[in-house]
């Protein structure tokens, strides 16, 4: 699922543009596990792309509507309450993509409300696949590791409350630098 992963490449430096994405990040202690999985299997992100479930993949914006977009993705938070998040057990993308995550068990109503609101307006755009809210643990990685992470993480069970989401920007190198929180503050659903 290329669209929706945080990948660093190296762009070339533009006035005119830059690359946003939008998430919800994995609190501690399930993010030091995750990250460390991530490395136990060989995938190159590992250190490099914190865990989380995306809303908005890396998509390329204009420079000149980062105030629009700001404004837009504070009004998303606004109308969106704050919801409690169970990942649980695995699952892969296999044979589409060569990718195992870790599910999103509760909380993936709340997530698809917000990233389709997120994919509104200044931050418009179509998806290559059907939007599915989850937590990348292996991709592009041999065959055994992604079988490894599959069942080394089956396993697992993190709750947490999200009262946020995280704007991503991606610097000249291509990496990911926070650019803002985004306070979940809408009435219960």
């Amino acid at each position: 699922m290329n669209d929706d992963t945080f990948v660093p490449r190296s762009r070339k430096p533009s006035a005119q543009t830059t690359v946003l994405g939008i998430v919800v990040p994995v609190p501690e202690p399930w993010a030091q596990l995750l990250v460390d999985w991530r490395a136990k299997v060989g995938d190159p992100q590992a250190g490099v792309v914190p865990p989380h479930v995306t809303l908005l993949p890396p998509t390329e914006v204009p420079v000149a509507d980062r105030l629009t977009i700001s404004a837009h993705l504070a009004q998303v938070a606004r109308c969106h309450p704050p919801f409690d998040m169970h990942l649980s057990g695995t699952g892969t993308f296999r044979p589409v993509s060569d990718v195992v995550f870790v599910a999103v068990a509760r909380g993936i109503g709340n997530c698809e409300l917000i990233a389709t609101d997120v994919r509104s307006g200044p931050l418009a755009r179509t998806l290559s696949f059907p939007y599915h809210p989850h937590v990348t643990v292996a991709h592009d990685v041999a065959p055994d590791m992604l079988e490894l992470a599959y069942s080394g993480l089956a396993d697992l069970s993190a709750e947490f409350r999200v009262e946020a989401f995280t704007e991503f920007e991606q610097t000249a190198d291509g990496t990911w630098a926070v650019a803002r929180e985004y306070a979940l503050t809408g009435p219960p659903h």
